[in-house]
C-alpha cells in the first residue's frame, strides 16, 4: 500500500508499579525520547494509567494504551508461568486459574476479551513453560510474542529436542492452520544500567499501520495483523496480495539486507539480497535482517 503510515510501539513494559526499576513517567519519557509513538505499561495483574489531569505533561509521553500483564502460575507457584498481555482493556483483568496450561490460557483469553482488549500470549519459552500443543487447544488470542528481549526468554533455537524457541512454536501453530500474529517486545524492567544481562528498553517493537494514532484504531488493526515486528529493521514499504508479497527496507548506514520467505513447517522458499524484494506465494511470512 502506498503512503503507508506506521506507528512504532512497545506492548510489554514494566515500571515501579510492578517489578521495573523506574517510575512510569520516567519510562514513558524514555520511549517518547527514542521515537516511540505508543506504549503499553503492562504491569503484573495491575492496570496503571498516567493521570494527565494531575499536572503531568502528556507531551512527554507516547500515546498510552491501557494494558496489563495477566500473570498466572498454573500450579500456584512459579514453576509453569502463564502470562498474557492484555492490550486495550477497559478494566483490570483478574487472573483465572485453570486445570492445566491450555485451560488457563483460554480462561484468561476470554477474560481479556470481556474487558474489551486483545490477548498476546507472552514468552511461552520462558522457563520452557509451554509450547504449540497448549496454544493449539485455545482460540481467540490475536498475538503471541515471537521475540521477547528479556535476557532469559530463550528466544533462539536450542539443539535439544523438546525445547522450542518462540519462533519455532509460532511456526508450529501457523503450520497447523491457527492464525495468530507474531510480535516483538522489550519486556523492559531496567532503565538505569544498560547491559546484556539487563532487560533494557529499545530492543524489540512493533510497527503498526494505522490511519490514526488512537487507541481503538491501533488495537483494531493489530488484531487484524496490520503490523510488522522488528529488532532493528525498518520498512519503507510493505505490500501483500494474492499474487505477491513485496517489501522495501529502509537503508541503515552501509548495511546489506537478506530477506527469507518462509512457509509452512519452517520451509525457506527463497532468500533474496537487497533493499527491495518480492516473492509470490506460497510463502506465508518474511523475515529481513542486516547481514
Amino acid at each position: 500500500m502506498e503512503d503507508q503510515t506506521w506507528f512504532r510501539g512497545n506492548l510489554h513494559t514494566h515500571t515501579t508499579e510492578s517489578d521495573g526499576d523506574a517510575e512510569p513517567e520516567v519510562v514513558a519519557a524514555w520511549y517518547k525520547d527514542h521515537g516511540y509513538d505508543f506504549l503499553v505499561l503492562s504491569e503484573h495483574n495491575h492496570l496503571f494509567l498516567l493521570d494527565y489531569g494531575s499536572g503531568r505533561d502528556s507531551s512527554s509521553c507516547p500515546l498510552m494504551i491501557p494494558g496489563e500483564e495477566v500473570t498466572i502460575p498454573t500450579d500456584h507457584s512459579d514453576v509453569i508461568p502463564v502470562h498474557l498481555g492484555a492490550i486495550g482493556i477497559d478494566r483490570l483483568v483478574e487472573p483465572v486459574y485453570g486445570d492445566d496450561v491450555a485451560a488457563t490460557l483460554q480462561l484468561n483469553i476470554d477474560a481479556i476479551r470481556d474487558a474489551g482488549g486483545i490477548s498476546c500470549i507472552n514468552h511461552p519459552s520462558w522457563k520452557w513453560a509451554f509450547d504449540h500443543e497448549a496454544i493449539l487447544k485455545t482460540h481467540g488470542a490475536s498475538l503471541m510474542e515471537v521475540f521477547n528481549a528479556a535476557n532469559d526468554c530463550n528466544n533462539f533455537p536450542m539443539p535439544v529436542p523438546g525445547f522450542l524457541s518462540p519462533t519455532e512454536i509460532w511456526d508450529n501453530v501457523l503450520s497447523a492452520g491457527m492464525p495468530i500474529f507474531g510480535v516483538a517486545s522489550d519486556d523492559s524492567h531496567h532503565y538505569h544500567d544498560f547491559a546484556l544481562d539487563k532487560d533494557n528498553p529499545g530492543r524489540g517493537w512493533v510497527m503498526v499501520e494505522s490511519e490514526a494514532l488512537e487507541t481503538d484504531a491501533l488495537v483494531e488493526v493489530m488484531a487484524d495483523g496490520r503490523f510488522y515486528s522488528s529488532t532493528g529493521v525498518f520498512l519503507a514499504e510493505l505490500q501483500s496480495s494474492a499474487d505477491e508479497v513485496s517489501l522495501k527496507v529502509r537503508q541503515r548506514k552501509d548495511s546489506l539486507f537478506l530477506t527469507r520467505f518462509i512457509g509452512r513447517d519452517g520451509t525457506v522458499h527463497d532468500e533474496r539480497m537487497g533493499n527491495e524484494v518480492a516473492y509470490p506465494p506460497p510463502a506465508t511470512r518474511a523475515t529481513s535482517a542486516p547481514t
